[in-house]
């Protein structure tokens, strides 16, 4: 069985997102670890979405809202 990279591994990008959002800058974050910021950002903005954080002013969806509005309209 092959290894799996520890750049696959979900506990390292939850780790990086932890960094980012306790402010460390994914530059510095990268040129200490493995991925690029690019990458880092992305997870970040990822892990934001899916935990319902948003950086515009728009307010986002609770898991609630989500799953109702992915109810076909019929079934409303």
């Amino acid at each position: 069985m092959a290894k799996t990279r520890l750049l696959d591994s979900p506990e390292f990008r939850r780790q990086m997102v932890e960094l980012g959002r306790a402010g460390r800058d994914p530059d510095d974050v990268a040129g200490e670890f493995e991925p690029t910021a690019q990458s880092i950002r992305h997870w970040i903005a990822r892990a934001d979405k899916k935990d319902g954080r948003q950086a515009d002013a728009l307010p986002a969806l609770n898991a609630a809202e989500r799953d109702e509005l992915s109810r076909p309209w019929a079934s409303r």
